[in-house]
């Protein structure tokens, strides 16, 4: 049998790997993708691995004025959902809300694990973590930057409803994406000689 010999190892790729900073949302602004830019993007998301091939999960765009109309509503639901905060707490944080997309583009990713499948519904949420890595990525490759969250607009019944969320499905992230208005400086990073052991045979 003939070996595949190594592929050419990638230093760019490295470099970018290496030096990936996220940015808060409230510090990104345009540029972001165009309408090609956005469908590469995605595409290069979905290159996730996705055992059973069963695509358990979708994507939900948030652009333009949808951004103020969507914020507008998330704003609404939490003065509903949270009568007894005290006031002032309480409007501070449904502003939070109506801000919440000031990124040229947001990009919802749902988690939908195939129910019934013989694939185990952690690794298809897995995989939908995968996704949202891979738009950060993708996203920092194109000249962009970005940020995966989630939180109340994330997680509330409320909020899921506004974001068109359904019954077994569950928001992995929402990544946000444009330009930063100022390089982000780096945060440490976890030691991984602590975190690495080599399997022995127990005993």
């Amino acid at each position: 049998m003939t070996l595949r010999p190594r592929r050419t190892p990638s230093p760019d790729t490295l470099a970018l790997l290496a030096s990936r900073r996220s940015v808060a949302a409230a510090g990104l602004q345009a540029p972001g993708p165009n309408a090609e830019e956005t469908q590469r993007l995605l595409t290069l998301a979905a290159r996730v691995p996705d055992h059973g091939m069963l695509t358990p999960w979708r994507f939900i765009l948030i652009e333009g004025t949808a951004r103020a109309e969507i914020g507008a509503l998330l704003a609404q639901a939490y003065r509903a959902n949270n009568p007894q905060m005290p006031e002032e707490k309480r409007e501070k944080f449904a502003a939070i809300m109506g801000r919440l997309f000031p990124a040229p583009l947001a990009v919802v990713v749902v988690s939908r694990p195939v129910a019934g499948s013989a694939i185990p519904g952690f690794e298809q949420e897995l995989s939908a973590g995968a996704v949202c890595m891979n738009l950060l990525t993708g996203a920092t490759a194109m000249g962009f930057d970005g940020i995966w969250v989630t939180g109340w607009a994330a997680t509330h019944k409320a909020a899921l409803a506004i974001l068109g969320v359904g019954e077994g499905e569950r928001v992995a992230g929402i990544v946000h994406i444009g330009t930063a208005s100022e390089a982000p400086a780096d945060r440490p990073r976890p030691d991984v000689a602590a975190l690495a052991t080599r399997w022995s045979p127990p005993g």
